[in-house]
């Protein structure tokens, strides 16, 4: 057996068992992956896959064993890369980081800009996704380290860690007539045509369950996930503006008026994730710190050991 059959083998999985797909994610031939698996099956002795003729129908109980072993096998060869460039260059190297758009726009300018000052030698690799997308990135090691407000905590093969809080902001024109009400309410929000985030973006979760909860229902007459193009069509009337708060600034903004809902729609947390076990470079945990200052190097090897789950907030 060897390492291609695994990654060929785990790639089959992670594709829906479609072969063709997992042979064009590993830059080789639809026949070269089948004859692999074939040929690791014929070594163990079972069948990791049933199949119906030469398509794949689904994991077989043994396959699933298998396939938890190759993760672990795969992650320690990953591991052990990693250790190599931290020993052998220290101060170089990429660290990829899954994000959304939100965060890499707003968030991570400072921090990254930061990160450089400190390891001059290390590259940015941004990749930007759906919070499902970032959290699927770090657990399939296209990126070491990924931040999201949405998702993250629900996968079993990642730690995650609270990062920083955040409230939702109303952004309406100066001369609308919520930008002078003393109190808003949901009620208000709820009578005026809304723009905001795509249902998988930015907690619009939280904003739909505030709702529902007082029985509401807006007219959202258009959803994005870019806080640029939600305030572009704020300013030409179309409605007014739910966004996160980080997307708001008076000197970029003096045509808007941003109103805080924390009280109406609550507070989110934007949490940081790191696969379950991974080994992380100095330069990952220096970034980690720069995000939070809470984020310190002790906190996260205890999270990855599993001796804290979260913050004593």
């Amino acid at each position: 057996m060897n390492l291609h059959q695994f990654r060929f083998v785990q790639e089959a999985a992670r594709r829906g068992l479609n072969l063709t797909e997992a042979a064009k994610a590993l830059h080789t031939s639809q026949p070269g992956v089948s004859k692999a698996i074939i040929e690791l099956e014929e070594e163990l002795g079972i069948e990791i896959f049933t199949r119906h003729g030469k398509r794949l129908k689904r994991i077989t109980e043994p396959g699933q064993h298998v396939l938890e072993s190759i993760a672990i096998i795969l992650r320690e060869v990953g591991n052990l890369k990693r250790i190599g460039e931290q020993y052998s260059a220290q101060d170089t190297g990429t660290l990829s980081i899954a994000t959304t758009h939100t965060q890499a726009r707003y968030v991570l300018p400072v921090p990254v800009a930061r990160l450089r000052e400190t390891y001059s030698k290390v590259n940015i690799s941004l990749h930007q996704g759906a919070p499902d997308q970032v959290a699927r990135m770090v657990i399939e090691e296209t990126a070491e380290i990924g931040i999201a407000t949405e998702s993250l905590s629900s996968y079993a093969e990642l730690i995650t860690l609270p990062c920083y809080e955040w409230e939702h902001v109303l952004v309406v024109p100066r001369d609308h007539a919520l930008a002078r009400k003393e109190r808003l309410t949901l009620e208000d929000i709820a009578a005026q045509p809304l723009i905001t985030y795509h249902p998988s973006f930015t907690g619009r979760t939280r904003v739909d369950n505030a709702f529902a909860q007082r029985q509401l229902t807006p007219r959202v007459v258009l959803e994005a996930i870019d806080s640029d193009v939600i305030k572009t069509y704020v300013r030409l009337g179309l409605g007014v503006g739910i966004v996160a708060e980080m997307a708001v600034r008076d000197d970029k903004d003096p045509d808007l008026v941003a109103r805080p809902l924390g009280p109406l729609l609550g507070r989110n947390v934007a949490r940081i994730a790191l696969k379950r076990g991974a080994y992380l470079r100095d330069f990952v945990y220096h970034f980690a710190s720069l995000l939070s200052d809470r984020l310190d190097k002790e906190l996260i090897l205890r999270a990855m050991t599993g001796h804290v789950a979260d913050y004593e907030l």
